[in-house]
């Protein structure tokens, strides 16, 4: 944990890491860019280095955020995608200069543009957003079982049928919770 801030619950897909800095949206709701350079930093372990970020890019952000959750919950339910978070998706893609250059590992790797601006590094995310909602990757979006949490995720296991956003937080919490309660009613959850 840097500077008193929650750590950042870095995740394999961009698009849902991104929606993970805010944490527990139907419970105590944790914001894990509470400010500029908390998200200059998330941008820096994700891959996208910025050098500065003001807070009208942060609200920028929190916008785009929020507009990939409700997309991604919509289409997680199979509901209608929400035209103004799908036209936010949209502007920051079209406004970001990135190019994708493969590594010699074989990997894709995002390279912004000389300036790395933040608006750069956020159309790499939309973009990324974009390919898992248009079902262009090999998974599927789903909410993550904890009532508290509720956060979209893109489920690549086997079966598909994952539970949680993340094992060690809402899974943990989930088992540790049935075990107490089995602990409380011996004979009752059975």
């Amino acid at each position: 944990m840097r500077d008193g801030f929650p750590d950042f619950r870095l995740g394999s897909v961009l698009a849902t890491s991104f929606t993970g800095t805010l944490s527990e949206r139907h419970g105590n709701a944790v914001e894990r860019i509470p400010t500029p350079q908390r998200l200059v930093d998330w941008l820096n372990v994700s891959g996208l280095a910025v050098d500065s970020c003001t807070p009208a890019q942060l609200d920028l952000a929190r916008e785009l955020r929020e507009s990939i959750q409700a997309v991604a919950t919509a289409a997680a339910l199979q509901d209608a995608l929400p035209a103004s978070a799908v036209q936010v998706i949209n502007d920051r893609s079209a406004q970001g200069r990135a190019a994708a250059f493969l590594t010699a590992e074989g990997q894709r790797q995002w390279r912004l543009s000389s300036a790395s601006r933040v608006e750069d590094a956020l159309g790499v995310i939309a973009a990324d957003a974009i390919s898992i909602i248009a079902g262009e990757r090999d998974g599927r979006l789903a909410l993550c079982a904890s009532p508290t949490c509720r956060a979209a995720f893109f489920d690549t296991s086997q079966s598909r049928t994952r539970k949680w956003c993340d094992m060690n937080t809402c899974g943990n919490r989930q088992k540790k919770a049935r075990f107490q309660a089995k602990q409380r009613n011996p004979g009752s959850a059975q």
